[in-house]
């Protein structure tokens, strides 16, 4: 049985958006992350050949990992990353009809929110994890504030910016997860340089688990 979303979110709460990925390279990148403990991948769609690179993905690592699509904002783009079989939707921001045709697939959604107006809307509609974006804007204050209305159940992971050292104050407020972009991969970056960023991100964050 394939891996769920929410087990794999558990085990390694880092999401790698592969922004400006090639199919060419997209297996040798995803073999590293892979291999660092990584459970969860997104090709953002303003990538090039992104549904190729997505379908490359799910080919390779699909049945261990959960492999989806970033930057997803209208319908026809859920039902394209559905038909290649990605299984998470991560979205910049929160539209209600690209929430319901999620559910209605049966995938993963994390839609994207900057407003506490946003936050609770998307959750009426049952999404149980939210992404805070662009975490730039949200500040670890704020994700505070949040957690203390926001259900247990409803997990927050901001993305925008992360870093391995700007992880921190996030985690102490309780966010519950990371979109990590350009500071785990950015294109061209090789495997190798991406396996070491990935084993940074992955000290870090243990050396926070283990602080908890």
């Amino acid at each position: 049985m394939a891996l769920t979303f929410d087990a794999a979110l558990a085990a390694c709460p880092l999401i790698a958006i592969l922004r400006g990925v090639t199919p060419e390279e997209v297996v040798p990148i995803g073999k590293v992350l892979v291999e660092a403990g990584f459970c969860i991948m997104q090709v953002p769609l303003t990538t090039p050949d992104s549904l190729h690179s997505i379908r490359r993905l799910v080919d390779a690592f699909g049945e261990s990992t959960v492999i989806g699509a970033g930057a997803v904002v209208n319908e026809r783009q859920v039902t394209d990353v559905a038909r290649v079989g990605g299984r998470l939707i991560d979205c910049p921001s929160f539209d209600e009809t690209v929430v319901r045709l999620t559910k209605k697939y049966g995938l993963a959604g994390m839609p994207g929110v900057a407003t506490p107006s946003e936050l609770f809307a998307a959750t009426a509609l049952g999404a149980t994890t939210i992404k805070l974006f662009p975490a730039e804007m949200i500040r670890p204050e704020v994700v505070k504030s949040l957690r203390v209305v926001v259900p247990p159940s409803i997990k927050l992971v901001p993305a925008g910016g992360i870093t391995p050292e700007s992880m921190a104050p996030y985690f102490a407020a309780g966010a519950n997860g990371f979109g990590l972009g350009a500071a785990l991969y950015a294109a061209g970056r090789t495997p190798a340089e991406v396996a070491a960023r990935a084993a940074a991100f992955q000290s870090a964050l243990a050396a926070l688990q283990e602080a908890a």
